[in-house]
C-alpha cells in the first residue's frame, strides 16, 4: 500500500467510525445537532490521524497540524458555546417532524454520512500534505500560513462580533451592520474559505499535497453556492424584515465597500 492510499483509508476508516458514534449518540440524546459541533474537532482528529499513520516529522506536517487545530478547536469551541443548552438546532428539528419514525435512518444517510464524506475531501491538503517529509518549510508554505492567519482572523472577529451584538436586549429582529459586517454578510464564511486556501498552499508546497486544493474549493462551494450563504438566508428575511435591504447593499460573500 502506498503511502497515499494508507492515509486516504485510514482516515475514511476514522471518519466513518466517528459519525456512527456520533449518530447513535444523536439517537440518544435526540439531537442530531451534535454534528455541527463535531466538524471542526473532527477535521483536528483527521489531521493527527494523518500524521500518525505518515509517522511524520516535517516542519510543513507539523504546520498543518498546528494551523487545522487552532482553526478546528476555535470552531468546535464557537459552536459548542453557541448551541448547547438550546437544544436542537431548527433545520434538524424541521427534518425530523417531517421524517417521523424514518428519520433516524434519514439523518445517518443525509446529515452524518453527507458531512463524513465532505470532511473527507475538504480535509484533503491536511491527509496529503503530511506525507512527503522531505519537504520544509518555505516560502509557499509560509505564504499559505499568512493567508491562512487572515482567513482565521476574519472568521473569529466575525463570530465575535455577531455574538456581541446579538447579546444586546435591543438586537432582537435586527441585522449586524458594523464591524466587518459591514462589508460582507457573512465575514465568518468567507474567513473560514480563506483559511482553508492557506491550508491547501501550505499543503501544495509538496508534490504530493497539491491535488489537496480539491479541499479548499469544495470548502469554498458549499460555503458560497451550498450549506453557507444560500442555506441561511432561505428564511432569514422572515425573521428579520430589514434583512432585504442589508442584501441589496452588502455583499454576500467576499468583502466590498457596500453600495450607497
Amino acid at each position: 500500500m502506498t503511502p497515499v492510499s494508507e492515509v486516504l483509508i485510514n482516515s475514511a476508516l476514522f471518519i466513518t467510525a466517528m459519525m456512527l458514534g456520533l449518530w447513535l449518540l444523536s439517537l440518544a440524546i435526540k439531537n442530531a445537532s451534535i454534528v455541527d459541533i463535531a466538524w471542526g474537532s473532527g477535521f483536528v482528529m483527521v489531521a493527527w490521524v494523518s500524521a500518525v499513520v505518515v509517522n511524520g516529522q516535517s516542519a510543513r506536517g507539523n504546520l498543518l497540524l498546528v494551523l487545522s487545530t487552532l482553526w478546528g478547536l476555535r470552531l468546535a469551541g464557537y459552536l459548542a458555546w453557541r448551541n448547547i443548552g438550546h437544544g436542537e438546532d431548527f433545520r434538524y428539528k424541521a427534518m425530523r417532524k417531517h421524517y417521523g419514525a424514518k428519520f433516524p435512518l434519514i439523518s445517518l444517510v443525509t446529515v452524518f454520512a453527507v458531512q463524513g464524506m465532505l470532511m473527507w475531501v475538504v480535509s484533503l491538503p491536511l491527509q496529503l500534505g503530511q506525507i512527503d517529509s522531505e519537504t520544509d518549510i518555505g516560502a509557499i508554505a509560509i505564504a499559505g500560513t499568512i493567508i491562512w492567519a487572515i482567513g482565521f482572523a476574519f472568521e473569529a472577529i466575525g463570530d465575535i462580533q455577531l455574538a456581541r451584538f446579538k447579546a444586546k436586549p435591543d438586537s432582537t429582529g435586527k441585522v449586524m451592520r458594523t464591524g466587518l459586517w459591514k462589508y460582507t454578510r457573512h465575514p465568518n464564511y468567507f474567513g473560514d474559505s480563506i483559511a482553508w486556501w492557506g491550508m491547501a498552499i501550505v499543503a501544495a508546497e509538496s508534490s504530493k499535497g497539491r491535488p489537496g486544493i480539491i479541499g479548499a474549493i469544495v470548502m469554498t462551494y458549499l460555503l458560497m453556492k451550498f450549506s453557507g450563504v444560500p442555506f441561511l438566508e432561505k428564511t432569514i428575511t422572515k425573521r428579520r424584515p430589514e434583512y432585504a435591504e442589508y442584501q441589496a447593499v452588502t455583499s454576500a460573500f467576499f468583502p466590498r465597500r457596500p453600495k450607497n
